[in-house]
């Protein structure tokens, strides 16, 4: 075996290890922290829940349903005209595929912006010193205050769409990782008294039988993409185990990363895709 055969090796080796790690990260259902899907129901209109698989963390779906019924009227409205293509699927994406920006198209003119949260921690010491004593040698106490502040304690903290106190993201299909990046921008979010909860919408994992399906994947300019042996590449290679799906925010969900940020979690399923049937 030559040196290049043994470096591909390596690598091959190396990316299969990494595929079992990511296989190893995912959840196949929710757990115990989830809400019951009974709630879920209840909460969510039944012509949502046809087209999307939806998850409720922390009481998510009863707050916005009660307490944000604007914004969540709103989000509901944009999840109904949410449609993508097999093209859509298809073509790469570079920086921003059309997918994200079907629902910009939607929510910015409702003013639902990209925020930014940012805060300084003052910290207050309080204590009781010894001043003196009295006559009789009795210690006298006198009150002490200390103040530490530090700057920029809360800094780069970002979600993409924020409008009165809920928040929205989507990830289609970026790193895993990105979820931890959302989960923790809602905590903190939440944390500040900023939000009262977040929607969260990803893809599910019933979308691999379009990727599968659809022919091989797109350049941006629509010519075939290939892989280095020349032969087209499938487009299910672009949706891999280690990007952002329903598995992996479950898992990350189950384990309480969203802190104590209620979070409504939605999959994108083949109903959304507007020229694919299972026939």
């Amino acid at each position: 075996m030559s040196v290049v055969d043994d470096i591909a090796a390596d690598e091959l080796a190396d990316e299969i290890a990494l595929e079992d790690i990511a296989l190893a990260e995912v959840a196949t259902a929710p757990g115990d922290a989830a809400d019951p899907q009974a709630l879920v129901d209840a909460m969510v209109p039944a012509d949502i829940r046809t087209k999307y698989e939806v998850y409720s963390y922390r009481n998510a779906a009863v707050i916005l349903n009660q307490s944000h019924r604007a914004e969540y009227g709103e989000l509901l409205e944009a999840l109904r005209g949410f449609s993508i293509t097999t093209q859509m699927i298809r073509t790469a994406g570079g920086n921003e595929s059309d997918i994200p920006k079907l629902f910009s198209q939607v929510l910015r003119p409702l003013n639902w912006h990209e925020t930014v949260v940012q805060g300084d921690l003052l910290v207050r010491l309080l204590w009781r010193e010894q001043s003196r004593n009295t006559k009789a040698g009795r210690p006298v106490f006198e009150r002490r205050q200390k103040e530490i502040r530090r700057a920029n304690f809360l800094d780069g903290h970002k979600i993409d769409y924020v409008k009165g106190r809920v928040a929205f993201d989507l990830e289609w299909n970026s790193k895993d990782q990105t979820f931890d990046r959302d989960l923790y921008a809602f905590s903190a979010f939440a944390q500040c008294g900023v939000i009262d909860a977040a929607v969260l919408v990803t893809r599910s994992r019933s979308l691999d039988m379009v990727f599968r399906q659809v022919g091989p994947a797109l350049k941006k300019d629509g010519n075939i993409e290939t892989k280095r042996n020349g032969d087209p590449r499938p487009t299910m290679e672009k949706y891999g185990a280690s990007t952002t799906w329903m598995g992996k925010l479950l898992y990350r969900l189950n384990a309480g990363r969203n802190g104590g940020c209620p979070v409504l979690a939605i999959g994108i399923t083949p109903e959304c895709v507007s020229d694919w049937s299972a026939e």
